[in-house]
C-alpha cells in the first residue's frame, strides 16, 4: 500500500494554506501583491517508459506567484504618499543595492532626502536649475536653498492706446504732470540683487497712428528729473490703420542703478500693443524677473515631477520620479516589506518617467492598498481545509486497508 499521494497531498495543502495565511496577515499591508500557490502533479520515473496504467504518486506545490494586479488607491494627507496607477515599480536604493516597491509611502529625512520604508532612497532624474535631466538618475532630495534672484530681462506690456485721443508731442513732457502725455502704466522688474524697481511707461500719441513711450525706473522727483534716469531713448510706436500693432524703435533699454546692483538692460515687448478707438486699458504685463525665495511648500504631478513652491511666487522642478518595469514581473524575487529585486526571470529594468511607454501614472496623497480580496481568501481558505482533509481521509483509508491485510489469516 502507498502513503505517498495522501502525504503529499496534506504537504502542498499545508502549504497553500501558508499561502492563503500570508495573504490575509498582509491585507492591510500597503502595496503587498497576493501570491498564489500553483499544484503539480508527480509520477515516479519507469525504466520500461510510461504505460498506460500509471498512477502518479501525488502532488507537489510547483511555484507561488505573484499577482500584480492594481490595489485600491485610498486617499491621504501626505503630499509625499504617492500612489502608482497603472504599471511599474518604484525605484529604491539602499547604499547603491537597487529594489524595487510599489508602496509609496514617503517621508524626507533630515538631510531632505525621500526616503521610504527601512530609509531607502527613492530614486528618480535630477533637476538642474529647475530643468529635468532624463539621464540623471540618483537619490532625490528636496533642496532648501534660497531660489537665487534673478534680474528682469524681458518685460511685455499689452495695452490699448485710444485712437481718439489727442496729438501730444513730447516737446515739454514731464512724467509728473499728467497733462504732458496721454496715458500711464507701470510695472514691476527686479535687479540682480533681486531688489524691485517700479517700471512706469509714458504713451504721448505724436501723429496719427504713431505713438511715443518713455519708460522710467522708480518715477520722477517734483521738478521731473528721475529718481534713476530714464531708459535710454524713446521708443516709436507704430500701428497699422486697422489698429493693429506695426512695430517699435529701440527695443532694448538701459538703466544705471544706485544700489550696487548690476546696470537694468530690459528688451520691451509691444507686440500686444494695439490703437482702437475704444478708451485706454491695459490687458497684459509681464516681466521675467524675480526676487530670491525660500521653500515654502511642494507637489508632485502625475508626470512624478516634484515641483517646489517659493515665498516669491516662484516655482521650480526639483527632479522627478522614475519608475520601472519589467517583462516578466512574475521572475522578481520577493525580499520582504513589499519590495522585489530584479531577477534572471524578471528581465532588466525598464526605468522611465511615469505616464511614458507602459509605465502608469502617479497620484500625490495616495497610497496604493494590498491587491488581497479578503473575502476570497477566506473562500480559498474554506476549500484548502477541505482539501488538507480529503487527503487525510485518503491516509485513513489507506491504513484501515492495511489493516486488513494484516489481519489476514
Amino acid at each position: 500500500m502507498s502513503f505517498q499521494q495522501g502525504l503529499s497531498g496534506l504537504n502542498a495543502a499545508a502549504k497553500n494554506l501558508d499561502v492563503i495565511g500570508n495573504n490575509v496577515a498582509n491585507s492591510n499591508t500597503a502595496g503587498f501583491k497576493q501570491g498564489v500557490a500553483s499544484f503539480g502533479d508527480v509520477f515516479a520515473a519507469s525504466l520500461g517508459g510510461g504505460g498506460g496504467v500509471e498512477i502518479g504518486i501525488g502532488t507537489q506545490i510547483s511555484g507561488v506567484g505573484q499577482q500584480f494586479s492594481q490595489g485600491n488607491v485610498t486617499v491621504t494627507n501626505n503630499p509625499l504618499d504617492i500612489a502608482i496607477n497603472g504599471k511599474g515599480f518604484f525605484r529604491m536604493s539602499d547604499g547603491g543595492t537597487i529594489s524595487y516597491t510599489r508602496n509609496g509611502g514617503f517621508s524626507l529625512d533630515k538631510n531632505g532626502y525621500i526616503v521610504g520604508s527601512g530609509g531607502l532612497n527613492l530614486t528618480g532624474f535630477q533637476a538642474l536649475a529647475g530643468t529635468i535631466v532624463p539621464g540623471a538618475l540618483g537619490n532625490l532630495q528636496l533642496s532648501t536653498s534660497d531660489l537665487l534672484p534673478t534680474a528682469t530681462a524681458t518685460a511685455s506690456v499689452g495695452a490699448n492706446l485710444a485712437s481718439t485721443d489727442p496729438i501730444l508731442p513730447t516737446v515739454g513732457f514731464v512724467a509728473t504732470n499728467p497733462a504732458t502725455y496721454n496715458f500711464s502704466t507701470a510695472s514691476t522688474v527686479y535687479d540682480s540683487l533681486g531688489q524691485s524697481h517700479t517700471l512706469a511707461f509714458y504713451f504721448n500719441k505724436t501723429a496719427p497712428n504713431t505713438w511715443v513711450s518713455n519708460v522710467y525706473v522708480d518715477g520722477a522727483v517734483a521738478n521731473g528729473t528721475p529718481i534713476v534716469p530714464a531708459l535710454t531713448a524713446e521708443s516709436i510706436l507704430t500701428f497699422n490703420a486697422n489698429g493693429s500693432f506695426a512695430g517699435a524703435t529701440q527695443p532694448i533699454k538701459t538703466a544705471v542703478l544706485s544700489n550696487g546692483a548690476a546696470n537694468l538692460s530690459i528688451t520691451m515687448d509691444y507686440a500686444n500693443m494695439t490703437q482702437y478707438g475704444s478708451g485706454f486699458g491695459v490687458s497684459t504685463m509681464s516681466q521675467d524677473g524675480f526676487a530670491s525665495g525660500q521653500l515654502s511648500g511642494f507637489n508632485v504631478g502625475v508626470d512624478g515631477v516634484i515641483l517646489g513652491r517659493y515665498n516669491n511666487g516662484r516655482s521650480q522642478a526639483l527632479g522627478q520620479i522614475a519608475l520601472a518595469n519589467f517583462i516578466n514581473a512574475q521572475g522578481l524575487r520577493p525580499t520582504g516589506d513589499s519590495r522585489w529585486a530584479e531577477s534572471s526571470e524578471s528581465g532588466p529594468a525598464l526605468t522611465g518617467a511615469p505616464g511614458s511607454a507602459s509605465l502608469g501614472a502617479v497620484q500625490s496623497s495616495a497610497k496604493e492598498d494590498s491587491n488581497v480580496d479578503l473575502t476570497a481568501e477566506l473562500v480559498n481558505m474554506i476549500t484548502a481545509q477541505r482539501v488538507y482533509q480529503a487527503n487525510a481521509q485518503s491516509i485513513k483509508t489507506q491504513d484501515a486497508v492495511l489493516q486488513t491485510l494484516v489481519n489476514l489469516k
